[in-house]
């Protein structure tokens, strides 16, 4: 059904006379005269009776009346749905337990009149195509792996440089240490089962192992992360990495222990990521709020790997580590 007739037949219907229907829809006569004719070919009945004072709805008119209403009520919404700045900002936060999570939540509650989609994306690759596709507003991401800069389209800002930290078991022989610095993990089990070839994390732990020489293990099923702590917590030599504001919760009987790294001290670089022709307001309020708090750490020697420093795509580089497969 022509959702234009079906609004022109309400705009007559409450106005009364086709003439002003047709001014306070900013068509000619002729054309609301039209669009009523072809509407009534369809229905198969006629909806006004023209009179001297205008046009008087017929009984079948009357009944269609508040089905156009309503017709026309669910266009609107199903256009809100939709519409920039009517519609909830949809953001990507990779996974729910994560820092980017966190951030997100820091901008819910400094804009609390924002609506929000909270999205999970696998993926650099689906988080830009579904950026492209307008699915979603925005993406945390790390902007940038070996050989696969980002599209033109693309736009992305530094918002996070979120320090690493170790963690391990009771028994492992770090557990009472209260810093380590990278160099020393050369050699040891970093247990990581959720490093999936491709993602930009396994890109980012890939150039730490090739800089530091931790061996990143990623055997295994990958059941979680209420699994992942379970096995380190019972271990002597597997440990694991963490970001410094990932919020975990574990049985107080496992004893687990948080380890910062110093001297450098490896940071993960989060950017925030969005689509130049995007057009949601609330993309801006989000980006000027997480670049208005992105942490500094004066005084402090940091690392990450080389093509994600200033969020811009790598150049070829070999001492990166391993290429993604």
């Amino acid at each position: 059904m022509d959702l234009n007739a079906v609004r022109t037949f309400v705009a007559v219907a409450e106005s009364g006379q086709f003439q002003r229907a047709a001014v306070d829809l900013s068509l000619t006569q002729q054309a609301v005269s039209k669009r009523i004719a072809a509407l009534e070919n369809e229905l198969g009945v006629r909806l006004f009776t023209r009179t001297a004072r205008g046009a008087r709805l017929t009984v079948d008119g009357q009944v269609f009346l508040p089905h156009a209403r309503d017709l026309l009520h669910t266009q609107d919404r199903a256009a809100a749905a939709v519409s920039p700045g009517r519609r909830a900002l949809r953001v990507d936060v990779v996974g729910r337990r994560l820092s980017t999570a966190g951030l997100l939540r820091d901008f819910h509650r400094a804009h609390p009149g924002i609506a929000l989609d909270v999205m999970t994306l696998s993926d650099v690759d689906t988080a830009v195509a579904a950026l492209r596709s307008g699915a979603i507003d925005a993406a945390f991401r790390a902007v940038a792996m070996p050989g696969r800069p980002l599209p033109d389209d693309i736009e992305a800002v530094p918002v996070h440089d979120e320090p690493l930290h170790l963690l391990t078991g009771p028994a492992h022989e770090f557990a009472t240490a209260t810093a380590l610095a990278p160099a020393q993990l050369a050699g040891r089990r970093i247990w990581m089962p959720g490093n999936v070839p491709g993602t930009e994390w396994t890109a980012y732990y890939g150039a730490l192992a090739a800089e530091f020489g931790p061996t990143i293990e990623t055997a295994g099923p990958d059941f979680g992360i209420e699994a992942l702590l379970d096995t380190i917590a019972a271990s002597a030599t597997l440990v694991t990495f963490l970001g410094e504001r990932t919020p975990l919760v574990w049985p107080a009987g496992y004893d687990l222990r948080r380890i910062p790294l110093r001297h450098p001290t490896p940071v993960y670089p989060h950017s925030l990521l969005w689509h130049r022709r995007n057009g949601h307001p609330a993309v801006a309020a989000l980006r000027d709020h997480l670049t208005a708090r992105r942490p500094q750490h004066p005084g402090t020697a940091v690392w990450t790997p080389e093509w994600a420093r200033h969020g811009t795509p790598p150049q070829a580089d070999d001492r990166r580590g391993p290429e993604p497969r």
